[in-house]
């Protein structure tokens, strides 16, 4: 038996691609560029608070998805770790001034050994702030950490994710090893 795929299965991210895709078809690529930009927007801030992409790059990235991942978590000794960290579902707040939109978001870690045992941590570690017209869904923060005196091993990054405005939590394991330098 199929399934049919009709009215009965739309919702609001469908019904902004069919306006979108009815702007476009006459001529208003504005128009549907804002309609699904809205609709995606509005989507990805219901989202529960949770932590999307989450990895180690080569060094700072220069926008939203554009960054060079390492090819692996092994750093050498004295090596500074830069990671990347797409959050999601931030809750947004109208900001101090008028007609902007505003959400913030703190980061902590804990650094921890391969047996789980916390060697260190930091509390508001990053501060982050992004102030708008519309509740722009493409944010990320890089995080660099200096982590050069500690001895060859095995290590677990812990960063905690904590949005300012819901005061909801997220939190995402980095697994990485220092290596003697050959």
């Amino acid at each position: 038996m199929g399934v049919g795929c009709g009215s009965a299965l739309a919702g609001p991210l469908a019904d902004a691609a069919s306006r979108a895709e009815q702007m476009a078809t006459a001529g208003d690529a504005a128009g549907a560029r804002t309609a699904i930009r809205d609709a995606m927007s509005d989507f990805l801030a219901g989202l529960p608070f949770a932590v999307g992409t989450a990895t180690f790059v080569t060094g700072d990235p220069s926008g939203f998805g554009m960054f060079e991942p390492r090819p692996n978590s092994v750093f050498k000794p004295g090596e500074k770790i830069v990671a990347y960290i797409e959050p999601l579902g931030l809750t947004w707040k109208p900001a101090s001034t008028p007609d902007r939109l505003e959400t913030r978001f703190s980061v902590d870690f804990d650094l921890l050994d391969d047996k789980g045992a916390v060697l260190g941590s930091q509390k508001a570690f990053g501060n982050f702030t992004f102030t708008g017209v519309s509740k722009n869904s493409e944010i990320f923060a890089t995080l660099t950490l200096d982590v050069s005196e500690a001895p060859v091993g095995a290590y677990v990054l812990r960063y905690h994710l904590n949005d300012t405005n819901s005061g909801k939590t997220a939190s995402v394991d980095l697994p990485f090893s220092i290596a003697a330098a050959p």
